[in-house]
């Protein structure tokens, strides 16, 4: 029999890589499986050998123990593969496929799907309107940091790469495909940037990082990234934004100021989230901090997009109302300045046939951007460690040993214990 390993959630702090059997095209009970969900048949699904899964920030919330994920959860919703198997449903995609598998998951038939609002789709998880791989509260469905995972509704969802040899090339720039390129171009685009924006980016992670390249992109004329770790700063820094240090200077505006002239800035991105610190040397975690801060610095009548991944259950948080997602934010301050806040997962099936047209013709440089990092399935549980202590990597696995080494890449292709 075919071997399956993944990597699994295990406690706060833990993961590690399991055998959890090949898929079939039914969703099997499990860790994290909605009860409603148990025994769904998926003839309109495929069977994926993954080529590349990648470790994510919202992966990183559940392995701190800050959401509610069982032990033995898969992990994983960045998945780009080759089909092996296809359902007897499916009917324009084939096996041997190279595909990009977005992290909603959506049924392509309800009224949300409809209007590209793939991120509810109201048909996938009985809990609430939309769904993940490998994510709490998600539905159950299995998640595909793994040798193979099951895909539903495939002939919907997949983006199937048009020439093998050049997804294969360009594989890391594809993989961002599945969520963090989309997400972030998801903020800069729910920010209203366009030709001539000054735009500050909450955040240098990967998702910030895409945030900035794709406001670049664009047609910003200036892109401020603000984070306390200067490594990740230093990243930013090397596709051509300038960048605050928010540990150094707790006075954002001050910071922008001295950059542009005024302190304030036309749209600006949280892609940070809920697990946010304050600003300077001794601040401790303020959930709230960059929603505030981001409006204090937009100016009266700009958007702010908000990637940044918020959540009702917290049983980390400080206080009792952040516990159950309950923020004290500065509603006020975004009333009297007639702001447009835009939240929620990103729908990837807006964006992601464009923007893997910008990777194919070179215009888009997004695993550079995010300094993508290869390792092996076996490397996860230390990725997850680096990852969590700030690397500034995008950590790709690769499960089958199928990607070719870039020379583009600043890191070691092999991570240190």
């Amino acid at each position: 029999m075919v071997s399956n390993k993944a990597v699994v959630y295990v406690k706060p702090g833990e993961v590690e890589v399991r055998d959890i059997g090949y898929p079939d095209l039914v969703l099997r009970d499990g860790p994290g499986v909605n009860p409603l969900n148990v025994g769904r048949k998926c003839n309109h699904g495929v069977i994926v050998k993954v080529i590349s899964t990648n470790i994510c920030g919202s992966d990183q919330h559940m392995v701190r123990g800050r959401t509610t994920a069982p032990s033995g959860l898969v992990l994983g919703h960045e998945i780009t593969g080759q089909v092996v198997e296809v359902g007897s449903d499916v009917e324009f995609i084939e096996k041997g496929d190279i595909v990009s598998v977005p992290f909603n998951i959506a049924c392509g038939r309800c009224d949300n799907c409809r209007k590209q609002d793939t991120h509810i789709c109201t048909n996938v998880n009985p809990d609430r309107p939309g769904s993940a791989y490998g994510y709490v509260d998600m539905g159950g469905w299995v998640g595909g940091q793994s040798e193979y995972v099951m895909v539903p509704y495939a002939d919907f969802q997949l983006l199937k790469f048009p020439d093998r040899d050049q997804a294969l090339e360009k594989i890391l720039d594809l993989t961002m495909l599945s969520d963090i390129f989309p997400t972030g171009y998801h903020g800069a685009v729910s920010a209203g940037v366009k030709t001539g924006s000054t735009v500050y980016v909450a955040g240098a992670g990967p998702v910030g990082l895409a945030a900035a390249h794709s406001a670049q992109l664009l047609g910003a004329s200036v892109v401020i990234v603000g984070d306390l770790n200067e490594d990740r700063l230093t990243q930013a820094r090397s596709f051509g934004c300038e960048t605050v240090n928010l540990r150094e200077h707790d006075d954002l505006g001050e910071q922008i100021e001295q950059l542009l002239g005024t302190p304030e800035v036309d749209c600006a991105i949280d892609a940070v989230g809920f697990e946010a610190s304050g600003h300077g040397r001794d601040a401790g975690e303020a959930p709230a901090t960059v929603l505030n801060s981001i409006m204090d610095v937009t100016r009266a009548g700009g958007r702010l997009g908000i990637p940044g991944l918020y959540v009702t259950g917290d049983p980390g948080a400080a206080d009792k109302d952040a516990k159950e997602g309950t923020l004290k934010i500065r509603f006020g301050l975004g009333f009297a300045k007639a702001h447009t806040f835009v939240t929620g997962q990103t729908p990837v099936m807006r964006y992601n046939r464009d923007l893997m047209k910008a990777i194919l013709s070179g215009r888009a440089q997004i695993a550079k951007a995010v300094n993508a990092t290869v390792i092996s399935l076996d490397e996860a549980p230390n990725g997850y460690k680096q990852f969590d202590g700030g690397v500034s990597r995008k950590f790709v696995i690769d499960p089958h040993n199928m990607i070719k080494e870039k020379s583009y890449l600043t890191a070691s292709k092999q991570i240190s214990n």
